[in-house]
């Protein structure tokens, strides 16, 4: 990480911090407040961009953050009966995430900061997926699978940070259903009334043998699970049962994975965050799993589950109590910033 922090005293009880995100296809802003029983969400803001067609080109994404960011920020503030001078420090997601995306973030993160004088906190946006399911869901000390659009990793807390047990070696999970669905034309929109189209789809499917179910090691592989998905549907197969089959394989070797970091570390929770995270089958699979191991298992809520600011403001909250600040001017955004490179120095002691 090419960010060089800076670590100082805060402790005040009432510490209120705002957090952009802004590393894919949403600018989010979010409100963290300190409270006397722990870290508090207060109300977020938050702008999709959708494409009319096919992925997302970062460019256009970055022009559309850089229309919606002011007023982003006026809605965050104005939802929580806030003015700027009520904010303590700014927190921003300086990495993972597509390079134009993150700039406007950065841009804007920097410049409240400065124009305020307050505190600059990086953020990295995995660690924020993770912290801010730990807070909502109440398990302190999990195994977490984190399933998104761009990460898929099952990770866990060792040693003052998050290890990362398995991950995929090519497409992430998200990713992984998006193209599928966009190249049999299920998609865009790819999330229909808080379902992805291929679930919907794949309702009333049945499974068709001899899709790749990859686990090499601790780590999962998708990419010849999706040429095979692609494959089949050229040959005529039912989609439906395409869907049913390619999400029944994906869901179980990530559960695997899971499983097995499970085990390893003798852990009983075990948490899914991520925007793959509201899956319903997924969710009842890692459930089930818990069970068998006499374990405990809880999903962070689907409105946390997607990128959002309130998870950024959440973890600057915990890094400016931590010490964990970085000047404007050296805030540099990193694309491939990885989890397991990042101190944790709040764990177990503020969340």
């Amino acid at each position: 990480m090419g960010t060089a922090a800076t670590r100082s005293s805060w402790s005040r009880s009432d510490l209120i911090v705002l957090g952009i995100e802004s590393t894919a296809h949403t600018f989010g802003v979010g409100v963290s407040r300190w409270t006397p029983s722990g870290p508090q969400l207060l109300k977020d803001a938050r702008r999709n961009y959708v494409p009319r067609q096919g992925g997302i080109l970062p460019r256009e994404v970055a022009q559309f953050f850089s229309q919606v960011a002011a007023e982003v920020v006026d809605d965050a503030l104005s939802a929580n009966s806030l003015t700027p001078k009520d904010i303590d420090g700014v927190a921003v997601a300086l990495g993972p995430g597509m390079g134009p995306q993150l700039r406007v973030g950065a841009t804007v993160a920097r410049a409240m900061a400065s124009y305020l004088r307050v505190p600059l906190v990086p953020v990295n946006h995995a660690v924020a997926h993770l912290e801010v399911a730990r807070l909502t869901t109440g398990l302190r000390d999990p195994v977490i699978l984190y399933v998104s659009g761009g990460n898929t990793a099952v990770t866990t807390y060792v040693d003052g940070r998050y290890r990362v047990f398995g991950e995929t070696l090519d497409v992430a999970l998200g990713n992984l259903l998006d193209t599928f669905a966009r190249e049999v034309k299920l998609g865009p929109p790819y999330v229909v009334n808080g379902s992805h189209v291929v679930d919907a789809c794949a309702e009333g499917g049945e499974m068709i043998e001899g899709f790749p179910y990859v686990v090499k090691g601790q780590d999962v592989s998708y990419s010849g699970l999706l040429t095979a998905a692609l494959r089949a549907v050229k040959r005529g197969a039912r989609l439906r049962d395409v869907c049913y089959s390619l999400r029944e394989v994906a869901f179980s070797a990530a559960v695997e994975v899971t499983e097995r970091c499970l085990a390893h570390t003798g852990k009983r929770e075990v948490v899914l965050t991520g925007g793959v995270a509201a899956n319903r089958l997924l969710n009842e699979k890692l459930d089930t799993m818990a069970r068998l191991h006499g374990g405990v298992y809880r999903g962070v809520p689907a409105y946390y589950s997607g990128d959002n600011g309130a998870m950024i403001s959440l973890v600057g909250l915990l890094g400016l109590m931590s010490g964990v600040t970085v000047e404007p001017s050296r805030a540099f955004i990193s694309q491939r910033w990885r989890l397991d490179e990042v101190e944790i120095p709040w764990y177990g002691r503020l969340l």
